[in-house]
């Protein structure tokens, strides 16, 4: 994983996302003076291949739901993992 600067970001931006994209790196992203970390810019092939999916059962393709923004309790909470 590569550590990065906005600055450095937004200045070779294009060149990033195809490093992102072709070679799967991985890039931290640091702000101001102090370098806090504020994200980490990885491929949406990795993002899916370690989100986990919900699975609904015997009502899957009949039922839809949706976690409000507000919900006191994560989606590993919920499902106790």
């Amino acid at each position: 994983m590569q550590t990065i600067q906005v600055a450095e970001l937004k200045a070779k931006f294009s060149e990033i996302l195809k490093s992102v994209q072709n070679e799967k790196e991985e890039y931290l992203i640091q702000y101001g003076r102090k370098h806090t970390k504020v994200a980490v810019l990885i491929s949406y092939d990795v993002y899916t291949k370690n989100t986990p999916k919900i699975r609904l059962g015997l009502l899957k393709d009949r039922v839809k739901y949706e976690i409000k923004s507000d919900f006191e309790m994560t989606e590993n909470e919920l499902l106790g993992l």
